[in-house]
């Protein structure tokens, strides 16, 4: 499989010689306005280029994967970009009939045992916060990819470290994990998505996978920097499992 990280929650992953792309946010920088009652107000979001045209990134799309549909993972961009015709999964059947009405003709909701060209897609669980934010914050999931020739992946998605997530690592045993790791917040509320301590729960419960941590410094609410958590990893001796690749990096396994 080969990982690139586009930016934000956005990937282009090549997995059993199919390709997916994973939660476009495709809009140039500053397009759209910050995320309210968060850090970083005079800033408009994206608040980085894409580092490749749009045009490549959605050049050998097969399917399209939408975990949930909040702007950072589902944008106007993308909308607008990617071809009405191709295969999009997403979490539900409310988020599969929104963007059913956005033109898109061909949009399943991912199960547990899904299949796509003979790869299976397991939709996991997520939470995306702990307590009260939970009610604002809506639905989200994440996907167990699978395949016999390759290494079991786990794209946990938009949530926090929790029981459910934990479940997932025991059930599934990814080798390679996507873990939303920016840390953003509201000024209230508390994590939205996994900060440090969540990735060193992932890294405790799955010692020998490699763990790739996205959603970082791209939207205005970030709370946890690249380099913050380089410097941590390094401190709990999980440096080489624990990767921060910066926009446009690719990871083969």
């Amino acid at each position: 499989m080969n990982i690139q990280q586009i930016r934000n929650a956005t990937l282009v992953i090549e997995y059993a010689g199919k390709t997916f792309l994973v939660d476009p946010m495709l809009a140039e920088k500053g397009t759209y306005p910050p995320f309210p009652n968060s850090p970083r107000q005079d800033q408009n979001n994206p608040l980085v280029s894409l580092p490749i045209s749009i045009d490549k990134i959605i050049k050998d799309i097969d399917a399209v994967i939408v975990t949930h549909l909040h702007l950072d993972h589902w944008d106007e961009a993308a909308i607008q970009a990617l071809p009405k015709e191709i295969q999009i999964f997403s979490q539900n059947e409310e988020d599969a009939t929104e963007i059913r009405k956005a033109g898109f003709e061909n949009v399943e909701v991912l199960q547990e045992n899904t299949v796509f060209e003979d790869i299976q897609l397991i939709k996991t669980k997520g939470e995306h916060g702990r307590g009260e934010i939970l009610k604002l914050a809506g639905h989200v999931c994440g996907v167990v990819f699978k395949h016999q020739t390759e290494k079991t992946l786990y794209v946990a998605g938009d949530t926090v470290w929790y029981d459910a997530v934990q479940e997932v690592i025991y059930t599934h045993k990814p080798e390679v994990i996507v873990v939303n790791a920016g840390d953003n917040q509201f000024n209230e509320g508390g994590s939205l998505v996994m900060g440090k301590a969540d990735v060193h729960e992932v890294h405790k419960a799955a010692p020998h996978a490699k763990i790739i941590s996205v959603h970082m410094e791209a939207v205005n609410h970030w709370a946890l920097s690249r380099e913050e958590l380089k410097s941590f990893a390094k401190e709990k001796g999980m440096a080489s499992n624990v990767l921060v690749p910066n926009d446009g990096e690719s990871y083969l396994f």
